[in-house]
């Protein structure tokens, strides 16, 4: 009978331990870190899942890039879009993430502040002659060197692009910054090897005007990151080779002046117990003759 009253009392504790637990446990996910937890283990649970697909980009693939998954996700939960369209508009050029133009330019499109955007472009004639700065890398001195180059743009048409679109709230028409032709020459974009200026130069106005245009009235869209194309565009920067400084001569005969004061030093200090032996000596003669 008394067993059975312990075990009646043991249980009676337990179920009282367990719900106190799970009363703090549903308490802490009412907090901002308990919901920050949830949400966190959420994206882990999706993420996984979309590591593991065959559709997603090469850089969503496998367990290892789980964190590219988790990042596309919470990008997608802010921006309230589908983390698939996400992960396959969302480029890494040289390291950093950007996104396609088509992708902002959609976005905006669908955001419902704004008209579709559109795009005039004319013709300002011959780009001509340009001076424009290159960067030009300098084995000697081990860095980047900035040298002054021209182009010749006579055969070349100076067309500028400016995108706009009517704000839906206010109706006032927003236009971004002109782009021309001679800007992507003087920017280095046009001059670039391999860049895409060269070959299909109004598509890329296009894109560029309308990267303008969102950075100026709604840079909360690409939440910081630059276009793909404005990616491309940036000049490779070499990182400087390693170069050993060695000491002036000034500096040296600084350094050889000390050596020799502490030399001096050691020589002074040694020669100190011969003087003491001679002054041992002259007394001991002392005593000497004061015996005779």
């Amino acid at each position: 009978m008394e067993e059975k009253k312990e075990n009646e009392l043991q249980n009676a504790q337990t179920n009282e331990l367990q719900i106190i637990q799970a009363k703090k446990e549903a308490e802490f996910s009412l907090t901002p870190v308990g919901l920050a937890v949830k949400k966190f283990e959420a994206m882990q649970r999706m993420a996984k899942m979309y590591c593991s697909s065959t559709i997603v980009p090469e850089i969503y693939r496998g367990e290892n890039n789980i964190g590219n998954c988790v990042i596309a996700i919470d990008m997608a939960m802010r921006m309230e879009a589908n983390p698939l369209m996400i992960m396959q508009n969302l480029y890494v050029v040289k390291g950093n993430p950007s996104w396609s133009s088509k992708f902002l330019i959609a976005t905006i499109n669908m955001s419902g502040k704004y008209t579709s955007l559109r795009y005039r472009k004319r013709n300002l004639g011959k780009v001509g002659k340009v001076k424009y700065n290159d960067t030009v890398w300098d084995g000697t001195k081990g860095r980047n060197t900035t040298v002054t180059k021209e182009f010749d743009g006579t055969d070349i048409d100076n067309i500028e692009c400016v995108a706009y679109a009517t704000e839906l709230a206010t109706g006032e028409v927003l236009e971004s910054d002109p782009i021309t032709i001679e800007m992507a020459v003087k920017e280095g974009w046009y001059t670039k090897s391999g860049s895409k200026w060269v070959t299909m130069p109004s598509l890329m106005l296009t894109y560029r005007a309308a990267a303008f245009w969102q950075r100026a009235y709604c840079p909360e869209i690409s939440m910081g990151f630059m276009t793909k194309e404005e990616a491309d565009d940036v000049r490779d920067i070499r990182d400087v080779e390693y170069e050993e400084i060695k000491p002036s001569d000034k500096l040296k005969k600084l350094s050889e002046q000390a050596a020799g004061v502490e030399e001096a030093t050691g020589v002074e200090e040694a020669a100190t117990p011969t003087e003491k032996e001679e002054s041992d000596e002259k007394q001991n003669r002392k005593e000497r003759k004061s015996l005779l």
